[in-house]
């Protein structure tokens, strides 16, 4: 294993305690569902740290950074089967992301959002979807993307939807859609359907999202449901402060 690369995925891991969130700052506006972007973005002056642990022991953590107005930057890392008693510790390349937010929406237009995310889910799997020793991605980025996000027929249910080419190629262009409803300020209900194109490459996910905190949030997550040995479960945490 990389120690270099080791080492940067743990000052990433280390990184959110460095940093104070002032007492009572609120989670920013949700800007991801599980995998589906909304067209939200964190506000000027914001860190983001999403820690996701998934299939095979991997980790990967997301640090994304409001630089500008409606503007986010970010970079992600992760090491597969970092959790377990495997040997074979791999710290994979990192991704970037990036989205703007190009119109804040009214009461009868969505919000809008364009960005680029690079990070890629699923490592280690061949052609076949079978899970072996290779450096192929099961779910691939999802790339440039559209996202739409508004508020849509009872307070609180939020709806996103969107399209998207992995790598810019046109010729890979996919559909997203999901749901997000707060019960109360404690938890939210988690709903998309991802990478639509058609149903073999399809991923609906489901989960629910817990705040523990004004600037804390716990994600329990399944993805791939009813694919069979393909599906999982997820967990992740947010943690959101200023810098």
């Amino acid at each position: 294993m990389n120690i270099k690369r080791l080492t940067a995925l743990l000052a990433c891991l280390l990184c959110p305690f460095a940093l104070q969130a002032a007492q009572g700052d609120p989670i920013s506006l949700e800007t991801m569902i599980i995998d589906v972007p909304t067209a939200e973005t964190f506000d000027r002056y914001q860190a983001s740290f999403l820690t996701r642990a998934y299939d095979h022991g991997t980790v990967m953590e997301s640090i994304d950074f409001g630089v500008y107005p409606r503007i986010n930057i970010g970079v992600s890392i992760a090491a597969h089967e970092l959790l377990g008693s495997s040997d074979d510790v791999r710290v994979l390349d990192p991704d970037f992301q990036a989205k703007w937010k190009i119109y804040d929406g009214s009461l009868y237009l969505p919000a809008i959002a364009i960005g680029y995310d690079g990070r890629r889910y699923g490592y280690g799997y061949n052609e076949h979807r079978v899970y072996a020793d290779t450096k192929e991605y099961l779910d691939d980025r999802k790339g440039g993307y559209l996202t739409l996000t508004r508020e849509i027929i009872v307070p609180g249910l939020n709806a996103a939807a969107g399209m998207n080419f992995s790598d810019f190629d046109w010729d890979e262009l996919y559909w997203f859609t999901g749901m997000y409803y707060n019960l109360g300020d404690k938890v939210g209900l988690l709903a998309e359907w991802d990478n639509i194109r058609n149903m073999r490459d399809s991923r609906l996910n489901l989960g629910a999202r817990f705040y523990l905190h004004p600037s804390l949030a716990l994600d329990a997550a399944v993805r791939r449901i009813g694919r069979g040995d393909e599906s999982e479960r997820i967990l992740q945490i947010r943690y959101v402060t200023n810098f």
